[in-house]
């Protein structure tokens, strides 16, 4: 977290604890920065806040109780014991130096000083301004809970402990940002994840040496995996509770980040990206339909254009029954040309629907596919068959469960479309044959990236097509490294 001064002990004088802090928080000039002094059995309590992150009824019930003190006790030696037990609140700590009490002050809990007492009173009092848990809207399913993580890393952690009311579920919180000092949380089982992936996620979010990671989990990302220039995520997130509970039970590790709806888990693979909680909200055969429709609708985002621009480009590839694909007129523009431009415009109007307000982002649709589509056809910019095959291959990129991974398809497919508008069926082979052997030698912590199929592993590919019957789910994945790899309490 960068370079840091000493520690500094808090002293028994006040003021000087007073001063520190007025330094240190710029009480005076920060109009939210708070504090209040207090004389109870005639010593000096000084008590300090951060207006808008405390829950206010709970520190006035608190200064209540205080203040009683000096109506009912009078043994003045004992005032830190009395103190102590007068705050009425379950969440007290001791701290003992002036930077963790400024630190937990700037996070939104209370510091308590007493006069002559090298310590202070640390209350949890946090009252972040945030949302109520709603169903993510990337993640939407037709039955099933609509609950999900929301920007307070508190309610993120509850929601989670309450679908797993299990003893050896470990949360533990750590501190990244010498200035943001952002709360990241490290989740896992303790009896199912592998000690060895524990260690090196701690090891790597200790070494993060930034001043503040404002945009929360990405930049967690980029220190942990360190991911550089590949377009392939390497990481899964998710907003459901009930998905990060799951790959909890496999033996997967979660990174929360305060101010981040998002959870990361860890590590994980390609076909992770292709998993959605809607398969396991239905019958097995159904799941397992609505899973091959998905696989043949990421196929086409990959694929598609770049096959249909092969025929086009050498139709001595087709045999007879399909010499109907291909454009009936080639038109003013390159085929190649086409595809590119009309996927750009795609993503201008992607773009473009995420910056426009709702009610007018149906306007907009309806303009792009009826107005737009239509006359750059009647003036020959696009061939009908262009048109078609993209939005067929742009549906497939929607259809994707991970929006990191359809953006990466997408980045994917005009690599080869370039690649076969150049050097037609060369081009395509070499593009096919170097995009497999780059995500071959990917790996995610260690993790090999096209897992289960390389290395290959047979029952766990039959996991990856098949959505079986949880009955019939009796171990966990091997790639985790589980500790205790039998699904069945009995047995634990």
């Amino acid at each position: 977290m960068g370079n840091k001064t000493s520690m500094k002990k808090i002293s028994p004088k006040i003021e000087e604890n007073k001063a520190y802090m007025e330094d240190r928080l710029g009480m005076g000039r920060s109009f939210d920065v708070g504090f209040r002094e207090l004389i109870i059995l005639k010593r000096k309590i000084h008590i300090y806040y951060v207006t808008g992150l405390c829950d206010t009824s709970v520190i006035q019930e608190m200064l209540k109780k205080l203040v009683e003190i000096n109506d009912v006790e009078t043994n003045y030696k004992k005032l830190p014991e009395i103190i102590g037990n007068r705050i009425v609140h379950q969440q007290v700590d001791p701290v003992k130096t002036m930077d963790e009490a400024a630190d937990q002050v700037l996070s939104g809990l209370i510091t308590v000083f007493i006069d002559g007492e090298q310590f202070a009173f640390v209350v949890d009092v946090r009252n972040y301004p945030g949302r109520s848990p709603e169903e993510p809207d990337t993640e939407k399913v037709i039955r099933g809970s609509r609950d999900g993580f929301t920007e307070n890393i508190i309610e993120n952690t509850a929601l989670t402990r309450r679908r797993l009311r299990d003893e050896r579920i470990r949360n533990e919180m750590l501190k990244v940002g010498e200035r943001s000092k952002t709360d990241v949380c490290i989740t896992y089982l303790q009896d199912i994840a592998d000690d060895d992936l524990i260690d090196l996620v701690k090891e790597k979010i200790d070494a993060i040496d930034i001043d503040g990671i404002t945009m929360a989990e990405k930049t967690v990302e980029e220190f942990i995996i360190g991911q550089n220039w590949n377009v392939f995520p390497l990481v899964r997130y998710t907003e459901r509770p009930d998905v990060a509970a799951s790959h909890l039970l496999e033996g997967h590790i979660l990174i929360f980040v305060d101010t981040s709806p998002s959870a990361i888990i860890l590590p994980t693979t390609f076909f992770h990206h292709l998993q959605h909680a809607e398969e396991y909200r239905q019958a097995p055969a159904i799941g397992t339909f609505i899973r091959f429709i998905r696989f043949l609708a990421v196929f086409a985002s990959m694929f598609l254009l770049p096959v249909w621009l092969l025929f086009v480009t050498d139709p001595s590839l087709l045999p007879k029954e399909l010499s109907f694909i291909g454009p009936n007129e080639e038109g003013n523009i390159p085929i190649m040309i086409q595809i590119i431009l009309a996927y750009i415009g795609i993503e201008f109007l992607r773009m473009a629907a995420i910056h426009t307000p709702t009610p007018l982002s149906t306007a907009m649709g309806l303009i792009a596919a009826v107005l737009i589509g239509q006359i750059a056809i009647d003036v020959g910019l696009f061939t009908p068959e262009v048109i078609l095959y993209v939005s067929v291959s742009a549906i497939g990129a929607y259809v994707t469960p991970s929006y990191e991974l359809s953006v990466a398809n997408k980045i994917m497919n005009l690599f080869l479309v370039l690649l076969v508008g150049c050097f037609a069926l060369p081009g395509f082979v070499i593009g096919l044959v170097a995009n497999i052997l780059f995500l071959a030698n990917i790996k995610s912590l260690r993790t090999p990236y096209l897992w289960p199929l390389l290395p290959f592993n047979a029952k766990a590919m039959s996991h990856i097509l098949l959505r079986k019957p949880v009955p019939d789910m009796f171990t966990r994945p091997s790639i985790v490294h589980p500790k205790n790899n039998y699904r069945r309490g009995k047995k634990n």
